[in-house]
């Protein structure tokens, strides 16, 4: 399974890093009592913007993955969708389109999210974090696209 990536959900967001709290540091994952850890596949995403907000297309090479990721998304369907984009396991920056209706269609291999908005400023804030997560993915960041907060898949471009 080296299409499948392993990652602590209770490490996500940058409040577990100890980041602007002096003297804290992260534990070691052989140290964390409890991990919550999850497998997610890991997938090629093409971001572009589209009118009234943004689509998000994810594919896997791998069945399994797509399935995965398929399954997940029906699941998770109508949840808020965010965006995360790490480098070296360290968080970069963070869009939580928590002004847009998102949508997720299968397609083969894969799922197309789109993340839409009827109000003009709301498709401008959308298509925003498009580019910035579209900059930071082709300067060699990895995604990783939540629905409700659940890791969907992690990406990369």
């Amino acid at each position: 399974m080296d299409t499948m990536m392993t990652m602590d959900r209770g490490m996500m967001g940058s409040a577990n890093t100890g980041m602007g709290m002096p003297g804290m540091t992260m534990p070691s994952m052989n140290s964390m009592p409890g991990m919550n850890m999850m497998m997610m596949p890991r997938c090629t995403m093409m971001m572009e913007k589209c009118e009234g907000g943004m689509k998000m297309m994810c594919r896997c090479d791998d069945e399994m993955g797509a399935q995965m990721m398929q399954s997940m998304c029906a699941m998770m369907e109508g949840a808020m969708c965010s965006m995360l984009c790490m480098m070296n396991g360290m968080p970069v920056c963070c869009c939580a389109l928590t002004m847009a209706n998102c949508k997720c269609e299968t397609m083969d291999g894969g799922v197309m999210m789109t993340c839409t908005s009827g109000d003009m400023d709301a498709c401008m804030m959308i298509q925003a974090c498009c580019d910035c997560m579209s900059s930071t993915m082709n300067a060699g960041c990895m995604c990783c696209v939540m629905l409700g907060g659940m890791p969907i898949c992690c990406c990369t471009k």
